[in-house]
């Protein structure tokens, strides 16, 4: 029996419950002063340089990492849905907001020129399922440390979010 050749690598999914209401941790996506406190890994800091989180806005922002260097990331904000769902693009760029190769940027020479990423907020009673999904290999996210290090930015936001709801 052949194996397909169209064979389909598994995109990276993440599920994370959050103790809080699902509109604060919408907000936590959206409002760049929030953003500071969990978006980036850990050891990591982050700048907007732009942030407009509607339908069609764009957002320019620098993760400073000490080991790695700066890491510039643009994208669109292609679906904003208070507090459901956020749908954005991820592309590699410079601080002046041109493309740059994901070779130059420290990625993986096949990591895709864009990112969709969709955010999904369930409410669960008190609590708050979200969900990740990006067009991007699990394996390879994986392997660059951009899984583990949403896992560990959810860690961060749970924090953050549990310090404003008591």
């Amino acid at each position: 029996m052949e194996q397909s050749k169209t064979h389909v690598e598994k995109e990276l999914l993440i599920t994370h419950l959050f103790n809080a209401p699902r509109e604060l941790v919408f907000e936590s996506w959206t409002d760049a002063e929030k953003l500071k406190h969990w978006y980036a890994p850990d050891g990591c800091t982050i700048e907007f340089k732009t942030i407009n989180a509607k339908e069609g806005g764009f957002f320019h922002s620098c993760v400073h990492d000490p080991i790695h260097g700066d890491c510039w990331i643009k994208g669109l904000y292609k679906e904003v849905t208070f507090p459901e769902r956020l749908v954005f693009s991820m592309i590699l760029s410079n601080e002046n907001g041109d493309d740059v190769r994901s070779t130059d940027a420290g990625k993986p020479e096949d990591w895709p020129e864009e990112v969709l990423t969709t955010v999904t907020f369930t409410e669960i009673g008190k609590q708050t399922k979200l969900t990740i999904h990006q067009t991007v290999s699990e394996a390879e996210a994986k392997q660059t440390g951009a899984y583990q290090s949403w896992i560990k930015m959810f860690n961060k936001l749970g924090a953050f979010i549990e310090g404003k709801t008591q």
